[in-house]
């Protein structure tokens, strides 16, 4: 363990990647305070700028910024009450409250510190847990591998923002979309009709790009809240005072845990951290009622529960190979567009990339602690930019880059099509991630399935053989039965509600 975490450290420290991981984290930093412009949007923009690094330099960078988003958008969530990135929506609660009352300072020093600590605790577990886990898969087959792509589907569509039916429509254009092309087993070409551009399929950097590097650029033009306000143009004294520390302590303890739990979890992302942490500090609390007025614990918590979660996220990718949220996937597409598998090879098969990725982001993390408390000031005024003024030039920008994949203007029509398909997708509530999400996977889920019946005779019998399948099985079971069951009784609470209604008003 020792020569590969010292390893690790000698890949991070190269200048190139040393280079990455300052760049990803002050990008993603000045990136997160824009509205609208999160770590998908943004690392979906940047991915064919990667084609030309070293697959290691380009998992670096966008890890910097994945982590550096995460922090960029609290600052407007503390001072504008308008969230950067989904997972600080929680975090606006109180982060807004305190600053009204003039403790917009040590809102953000707090959320810096915290940040630090749970991202630090989930980094640990990343680096004892991870290579046990890889250990573990390598015993897995086909049949595993199959359910294990469909569970995180499942997972993904019901923890996925929005309704249930929706997000399953999605995810399930988003396996269609994946079988365009030629057919991995027989090369029959499938859903093609005359155009040749679609024998490869569709790239998968201009389809992500399109829905949430365009799509949400365009999303957040039609949502720009001219009535929000900074609510100081000063901060003031960032550093959070004894007091604040003390009453923050036991919130980041539990966030640390909470959000390295969560990010292990398919679907759980920063939003649902940050929602469980916050739930559990109001139970915790001594005088909940604070909470909702400008607690510090409701800011200490849940930014470190979404830092945690954003880091443990990486176990599953870096040792299964499978993503569990997202932005996570879009990692996934960059090691497999530079000709790497991630999964349990990756320790042996490559362990500079594997030991340098987590070496860089001990780094990256100690980086977004320097640079995030004195850089506050430069963050406000980034916060007066208009986003009508940065629109056009992010959408010239994702074109360029989608061209350079190929040099071939195809993928831009592509790119330009989901973008539109994104936008309209975000105003009708049909949730864009399970949708990528099963585009990325739809390869995998269809060679392992058509693998796992090449295996006997048995057919699907074959996936209730294998205990590690039938398990996998019986949680996709549970987890819809629990759906259809919390259906079936909020929708019976409601015709309750309303007979009672009816009753009182007769």
């Amino acid at each position: 363990m020792n020569d590969s975490i010292l390893l690790g450290f000698s890949v991070a420290l190269d200048p190139m990647n040393l280079l990455a991981v300052l760049a990803g984290c002050l990008l993603g930093v000045v990136v997160g305070v824009l509205p609208g412009l999160g770590p998908i949007t943004t690392i979906s923009i940047l991915l064919p700028f990667t084609y030309a690094m070293e697959p290691t330099t380009a998992i670096i960078l966008l890890a910097g910024i994945y982590a550096g988003v995460m922090y960029g958008g609290t600052v407007t969530s503390v001072l504008l009450k308008l969230p950067g990135e989904a997972a600080s929506v929680v975090t606006a609660i109180d982060g807004y409250e305190m600053a009204r009352k003039g403790r917009a300072g040590p809102a953000l020093g707090i959320s810096a510190i915290g940040s630090f600590i749970g991202a630090t605790v989930a980094l640990i577990a990343l680096t004892f847990f991870a290579p046990a886990l890889a250990e573990l898969a390598v015993k897995l087959g086909p049949p595993e591998y199959a359910m294990l792509a469909l569970l995180g589907l499942l997972l993904i569509a019901y923890l996925g923002a929005g309704a249930f039916a929706k997000a399953v429509v999605a995810a399930a254009i988003g396996l269609f979309l994946a079988t365009v092309g030629l057919d991995p087993i027989s090369g029959d070409a499938r859903f093609v009709g005359d155009s040749l551009q679609l024998l490869d399929g569709m790239d998968v950097v201009a389809v992500v790009l399109g829905l949430f590097g365009i799509g949400e650029v365009l999303f957040s033009l039609r949502e720009r809240d001219s009535e929000a306000e900074l609510v100081s143009k000063k901060v003031g004294r960032v550093w959070p005072t004894k007091k604040d520390l003390s009453d923050s302590a036991a919130p980041i303890a539990r966030g640390s845990v909470i959000g390295t739990l969560v990010g292990l979890v398919p679907g759980g992302g920063g939003l649902l951290s940050s929602l469980l942490s916050y739930g559990a500090e109001r139970r915790f609390a001594k005088n909940p009622e604070e909470f909702g007025k400008g607690a510090i614990q409701g800011v200490a918590g849940p930014e470190t529960a979404n830092n945690a979660s954003s880091t443990s996220s990486f176990i599953p990718l870096l040792s299964l190979g499978i993503p569990f949220n997202v932005t996570i996937s879009l990692l996934f597409s960059v090691l497999l567009i530079n000709g790497i598998t991630p999964g349990p090879r990756l320790v042996t098969e490559n362990p500079d990339l594997f030991w340098g990725v987590i070496a860089s982001m001990y780094l990256g993390n100690v980086v977004l602690l320097i640079l995030s408390l004195p850089l506050v000031g430069l963050l406000i005024q980034i916060l007066r930019v208009d986003m009508a003024v940065l629109s056009p030039f992010i959408i010239v920008l994702s074109l360029v880059g989608v061209y350079t994949i190929d040099n071939n203007t195809w993928n831009m029509w592509v790119a330009l099509f989901f973008g539109v398909v994104g936008y309209f997708m975000r105003i009708w509530g049909f949730p864009p991630g399970p949708l990528v999400l099963a585009f990325i996977l739809g390869g995998l889920l269809e060679t392992s399935l058509r693998q796992s019946l090449l295996l006997g005779d048995e057919g699907f019998l074959v996936f209730l053989q294998r205990p590690g399948s039938l398990a996998l099985i019986a949680v996709s079971v549970l987890l819809i039965g629990a759906s259809t069951f919390s259906a079936v009784r909020k929708r019976r609470a409601q015709t309750g509600a309303a007979e009672e209604s009816i009753h009182v008003g007769s």
